[in-house]
Formats: structure tokens, sequence, C-alpha cells
């Protein structure tokens, strides 16, 4: 059994489904899966998938479980009571070949957002795992041991003691064992320059701080659960705001482009926020676009944490730190690197939110790679709403 724990999946989901059961609790949610990876094909491996996420599906919160989540402070008691409740429900997600489009297999769910809103973390970790037990079932992971080494290396020679990592990698490690291995090692070997990890389970295993707040999900169903499209941003913060009274404070930029974000991450929210997050885009670009945001907001960003979190590695951590130390707050999530690099090409999946109480839902994402399958008229509406040019189309490609 891949999955063990419903505690096996990242912060940001349960700090979302808080919201979630406070402010949307019946909105209805709709996610589809996509294989970015070329030449992978998951298709002979459906019935073993499914039969994992059947497994997933029969998991409940253990008594000790629930403990640690009340422990939390920005959790409140009548959210753990209902997920004293809680079992993710198998007919709210459909799993079947389909040969016509990448990677093999389509993924479908549907259903209540309360109740599907945990299946996206554990989904994607059962199909990575599921595909590289099969696909490369005899790798020796002495590859994987040496290019670990090789980056806490990095980290522990790094002269500055504020430099830290965090591991982001839950979705799309390699295995649940071999994810475990890293952060017990990590913890075993540099602890003090691990700021924590995003993964519920083994945050509370190897006594780390759980790291996390919003992901796309909620400010893309904002764009259908709000008051209107063009104010979607500004209702997610502060419906955020209202739920956490200042925990949890780290908003993500890029869910409708850098710019866009920035028009409506205005002097209140740059007050309130203790920060923002990168995931797409050119992360210097960011960085440099954020610090003068600020500046013109006349808010000190050397109070303010800038979290990135987009295809990094130790080198770039290191680069974007020595840029950044002093102006700001720097912190940097690990994902597929830290617990999906042994030698072998990780699996690029995702599973994204397209529709929300019926209606279209989109990001648009800074990175052209990171497009996903979304309705294209609702996304061309998104983007004149929002003021965010198409990207131009090479007719080489």
């Amino acid at each position: 059994m891949i999955i063990q724990s419903l505690l096996d999946t990242d912060l940001y989901k349960f700090s979302m489904m808080q919201v979630v059961l406070h402010q949307f609790p019946g909105a209805q949610a709709e996610y589809r899966f996509k294989c970015r990876s070329r030449g992978v094909d998951l298709s002979p491996y459906v019935d073993e998938i499914r039969e994992e996420v059947r497994q997933l599906c029969s998991l409940r919160f253990r008594r000790d479980e629930l403990d640690y989540l009340r422990g939390l402070r920005f959790l409140k008691s009548d959210y753990v009571d209902l997920l004293r409740l809680f079992q993710l429900d198998e007919s709210f997600i459909d799993i079947r070949a389909a040969p016509e489009q990448e990677g093999g297999i389509d993924i479908l769910i549907r259903g209540p957002w309360l109740h599907t809103i945990l299946f996206e973390v554990p989904v994607l970790a059962i199909v990575s795992e599921v595909h590289f037990r099969n696909a490369h079932g005899g790798l020796d992971t002495a590859e994987g041991v040496r290019r670990l080494a090789t980056k806490i290396g990095l980290v522990r020679a790094h002269p500055d003691p504020e430099f830290r990592i965090s591991d982001f990698g839950t979705r799309r490690r390699f295995s649940r064992a071999w994810q475990r291995r890293v952060i017990e090692t990590l913890a075993r070997e540099i602890s003090p320059r691990v700021a924590g990890t995003s993964n519920v389970y083994f945050a509370r295993e190897f006594g780390m701080i759980p790291l996390g707040t919003m992901a796309h999900e909620y400010l893309q169903a904002c764009q259908a659960v709000g008051p209107r499209l063009r104010d979607s941003q500004r209702f997610a913060f502060d419906k955020w705001a209202e739920e956490y009274r200042g925990d949890l404070g780290i908003a993500l930029t890029d869910v409708c482009g850098m710019d866009a974000f920035l028009r409506d991450f205005d002097l209140f929210f740059c007050k309130l926020f203790d920060g923002v997050r990168h995931d797409s885009g050119d992360p210097f670009e960011w960085g440099e676009k954020m610090l003068a945001h600020y500046q013109r907001m006349r808010v000190d960003a050397r109070s303010k944490t800038f979290v990135f979190s987009d295809s990094l590695n130790v080198p770039l951590c290191i680069q974007l730190y020595e840029r950044f130390k002093g102006r700001c707050k720097p912190g940097f999530g690990l994902g597929t690197n830290l617990t999906n690099d042994l030698g072998v090409d990780a699996l690029q999946v995702v599973i994204k939110m397209t529709r929300c109480n019926g209606q279209p839902v989109a990001k648009i994402s800074d990175t052209p790679e990171k497009t996903m399958d979304y309705d294209p008229s609702y996304v061309s509406y998104l983007r004149q709403v929002f003021q965010v040019p198409a990207v131009p189309v090479d007719p080489a490609s």
C-alpha cells in the first residue's frame, strides 16, 4: 500500500480544506490529470493505480493523527472534528486508460470540493510510484544516495547559517520510502539547515515544521465562487485573512500572472501577508519585481519572506539566496529534484482544478510549459479581464 496515512500529503491541502469548510461548504469541483512527460505510457498500470486509490479510500484519520493536527494552532476544532469522520469516496474519482492522450491515462475527479480536495497529492504520488516500480523496479538507489550527499554537501558548505532548504517533493516522489529516506537523511545530516517539509506525515515523524499555505486551486476556485471574476484574487486573499487572522501568511503570485497579481496585491495585502511564493516564470525577475512593488508601497521587504518553489536545485537556491539575501527573507522549497533524483527522468504529472460550481476556472502560468488543458474560450476571457497578453505561438513548433 503506497499511501498508508491520510497525513501523507501536503499541508496546504489541510489549510485550504478548512477554508472550504467555513467559507464554501457547498462548492462543487472538478479536477483533471495531465502527464507532461513525453513518451510515457501509463495505460498498462491503470488497474494497479485503481487498486492503490481504492486502498487510499479505505483510510481514516487515527486518533493520534487528529491530536497532532489539533496541535497546529491555525486548525480549528470543528475542522479537526470533521476530519475524524472523513473518508475519501472512490465514486468521486474515475481512472481509465486513454491511449489517445499523452501519458495514456485519464483521471477525472468530480464532486463536492470539501470531499475531493484531498485526492490530488496522494493520487499523484501513487501514479509516480506505480510508474517507477514498474518501469525502474530494479533501480539501484546508490546514484540517488550520491546525488543527495552532493546536495547536502553544498548546503552544509554555505557560510551563511540562514541559508536553509525545505522539502516540497511529495507529489512527484520516486517512492514513499525514498522520500522518507531523503527527509531522514536531511534531519540527521543538516537539521539546522532544513526549514521543514510540506509533507504532514513526515513533519510529524521527524519533528519538523509542516510548511504550506495556499495552492493554485484555491485562487482558481475563487474565480467561480467570488462576486465577480476581476475581483477574484482580492476576494481569495480577503477570505484567507478572514479565516487565518494573520497565520499562514504566504500569498501565491502566479494564478493570473505576476503583473495581474501585483495590481491586486495592494498596500493592505502587502502589510497583511508575511510574504509571497514563486511558482512559475524567471525567479530572478520575479524577485526583483516583488522587491520593486514593496518599495512602491513603502513596505520594508526585509521583513517579508520570498518562497521560491519552482523547479529548484541546490545550486539555483544558492544563486537566488546570494541575489536576494539582506533584501528579503528568501526561502526554498525543493520538490522533484530532492525526492526524485536517482538518475532516471522524473515523471512530470499534475492534477489541476478545471471547473468549480459548473463554471470553468484556470491558471495562466508565467511558464508556458506549465499549460493545462483548460477551456480555451475561458482562458481567453481570463486573459482579457486580467490584462494578460497571449503568448505568441511559434509557427515552427
